[in-house]
């Protein structure tokens, strides 16, 4: 009895999803439509928080998925997606690159290349949001006047592990993988994985 019970369940539970998952498809079209976001086809669990601001470019392109909550990718990190693109800035995301509970702040360029998994909490910034002057920081105008701004460029194939931040100035090259958890502060050559806090090289991915 249990295992029909438990049949019946899932059976309406996978309709209420379809129901549902259509309803979250809608809401997100229109969400981009209102943030001006240039986007294609693309599927998702949940809804997005997005921001871009007035002069803000959002670029994404076909084949594009995103997990925004728990049934999308219980691993722990249930938040939706954040896309926030400052004045001036720009976010471009390539073809069939999938994200989950992912947040991407972006205030000079941050550019994601063709067929990048980027695991469930991981966090990408182009700026260290305030200035390394403490003086500066005081006046909340000058401290973000202050604050150090540089592109990220996450390559082709490119594989970042659940829970990792990657921050300003950094190159990830085409096929490297970065190990969960991990922080990077520096530039990853192609077809290499690194991991760790800091980011360090760990092996040649053809050895």
């Amino acid at each position: 009895m249990q295992k029909i019970i438990s049949l019946i369940f899932k059976f309406f539970r996978k309709i209420l999803r379809l129901v549902i998952n259509q309803i979250e498809m809608i809401c997100c079209n229109i969400q981009f439509y209102l943030h001006n976001v240039e986007h294609k086809d693309f599927s998702t669990n949940g809804l997005p928080f997005i921001s871009v601001a007035i002069g803000g470019r959002c670029f994404i392109d076909e084949g594009f998925k995103m997990n925004n909550n728990l049934k999308g990718n219980p691993i722990g990190r249930p938040q939706p997606c954040i896309f926030f693109v400052d004045r001036a800035a720009i976010l471009l995301i390539g073809k069939n690159v999938g994200i989950s509970a992912t947040a991407i702040v972006t205030h000079h360029s941050i550019s994601i290349g063709d067929n990048v998994k980027i695991g469930g909490g991981v966090c990408i910034y182009d700026s260290d949001f305030h200035s390394l002057d403490p003086k500066a920081r005081v006046n909340s105008e000058l401290d973000r006047q202050s604050q150090n701004k540089l592109p990220v460029f996450i390559e082709d194939n490119v594989f970042i592990g659940a829970h990792s931040t990657v921050l300003k100035g950094v190159t990830i090259g085409k096929n490297s993988i970065v190990g969960a958890c991990s922080v990077v502060v520096k530039n990853i050559p192609a077809n290499e994985i690194w991991a760790g806090n800091p980011a360090r090289f760990i092996r040649k991915l053809n050895d």
